[in-house]
């Protein structure tokens, strides 16, 4: 009998997240599963994207342009916001229930054969099963485009076992050294694992340590690299060309494949500039990988993309002051995140709502953002990695903001609107667990975690 949703759900959660594991990442068996299930990553061409910040933005992006020129495109990403569903879509649409429960089971089986027969020596993990479903589900359906976000690192993720046409590196920063290594050139070999010979690698210049390992990968590997800088828009804010419209998104006039588009890009803040960049050239290069897709698909693409909890603005209404959902789980992040309040903010009160996991760089993201704010509520989502109130109250202090405790993100979302006033603006941040609790309860949407 078939899985139910909920029950899919459930036994993937159990498998518990690769960030606690001490299980040795193994792309040997991440292969022997998809063998088991007939190879689906092999029936669709894709699209890889790694890096530290940006990846979900710049596939979210990809994903809209493919899906404007007509071609029904699979999307992957992680984590989620609010269901775990989110993480596989389909031209813009999740997988539903049932189809999930039913693609979970097909994979489950599989699993369970191999382990039973030997050919595993363990259960495959939450993210090697997710990965999974989601190259099943996009062959099934016959999606013919399919942009995949590596979840961590790069070589050995569990999405490196296909072969993409195209492989897009966004901006490389410290994120899960204890996986991925203590230094930004460790960090970037580790990334530039998902690169090919031959194919395509679409790349913006970065810190000069990581734009020297990444050229000397590039150069090792083989791999054709393609700089998106052209993309990136060639005007100052203060520009005719450049307009920031209102609540910080994103409006210029841009050359495209010989022919001038205007960009009107709805994820704000400066920093979404690159990662567009990258998914425009990564969209110029997909034509030589059999698409067509021309200057119209970039410009009606871009000003599509939806991509939630990125400086999501929720306008003041019902006595309720104006509210910004944004995930700045690192110290880039946290940066990018500061610069764009400094610009659209600047003379705004603001009070913040913050949590983060345990392992994340606490001090250093709460040394960045906390400043700009008159008072911080800091809370915890349903997560067993999430750091407490108190600790993060106390490792606060630093910023000499007065930091306030809620035990949870319904509470602490109340106070900062208490303290905030109708005037001012509330600043959801920190992890994406915060960020999808908090949405779904402005939303009024029942929130899965994971």
């Amino acid at each position: 009998m078939a899985s139910s949703y909920e029950n899919a759900v459930a036994k993937l959660l159990e498998l518990g997240h690769e960030l606690t594991s001490q299980r040795k990442f193994e792309l040997e068996h991440m292969r022997a599963l998809a063998g088991a299930l007939g190879h689906p990553e092999r029936r669709f061409p894709s699209v890889l994207i790694a890096g530290t910040n940006g990846k979900g933005s710049t596939a979210a992006t990809l994903s809209s342009i493919a899906q404007s020129a007509g071609y029904r495109t699979g999307l992957y990403t992680s984590p989620h916001l609010l269901k775990m569903n989110e993480r596989i879509q389909v031209n813009g649409e999740a997988i539903s229930d049932a189809e999930f429960a039913l693609i979970y089971e097909r994979v489950e089986t599989a699993a369970a054969d191999l382990v039973a027969n030997g050919q595993l020596p363990w259960h495959p993990s939450f993210f090697e099963m997710m990965t999974a479903i989601g190259f099943e589900y996009f062959a099934s359906v016959g999606v013919e485009l399919a942009v995949l976000e590596v979840g961590m690192g790069g070589r050995l993720d569990a999405t490196n076992i296909v072969d993409p046409c195209i492989s897009v590196i966004t901006d490389i920063d410290f994120d899960h050294q204890r996986f991925l290594g203590n230094t930004l050139p460790e960090i970037a070999r580790e990334k530039a694992g998902i690169l090919r010979k031959g194919t395509i690698a679409v790349l913006l210049p970065q810190h000069p340590l990581v734009n020297e390992t990444l050229g000397k990968e590039i150069m090792e590997r083989g791999a054709l690299a393609v700089s998106a800088v052209k993309n990136t828009p060639s005007v100052t804010p203060d520009s005719d060309k450049y307009e920031a419209a209102p609540l910080g998104l994103n409006k210029f006039a841009l050359d495209v494949l010989g022919e001038e588009i205007s960009v009107d890009f709805p994820l704000a803040g400066r920093h979404q500039l690159r990662n567009l960049a990258l998914a425009i050239t990564a969209a110029e290069q997909l034509n030589k990988c059999g698409f067509r897709i021309d200057a119209r698909h970039i410009e009606q693409g871009a000003r599509n993309t939806r991509w939630p909890g990125r400086f999501q603005v929720i306008p003041r209404e019902n006595g309720n002051p104006e509210t910004i959902l944004d995930v700045a789980h690192n110290p880039a992040g946290a940066w990018a995140l500061r610069s764009a309040l400094s610009t659209f903010y600047e003379d705004r009160p603001l009070t913040f709502v913050f949590g983060a996991m345990r392992d994340k760089a606490i001090d250093e993201i709460a040394g960045i953002l906390f400043p700009l704010a008159e008072r911080v509520v800091a809370t915890q989502s349903d997560n067993p990695r999430a750091a407490s109130p108190e600790e993060i109250a106390e490792i606060g202090k630093q910023s000499g903001t007065e930091v306030v405790t809620e035990k949870t993100v319904n509470a602490a979302l109340d106070r900062a609107r208490t303290l905030s006033g109708e005037s001012g603006v509330v600043v959801i941040t920190g992890s994406i667990y915060i960020v999808g609790e908090a949405l779904g309860l402005l939303t009024q949407t029942t929130v899965r975690s994971a």
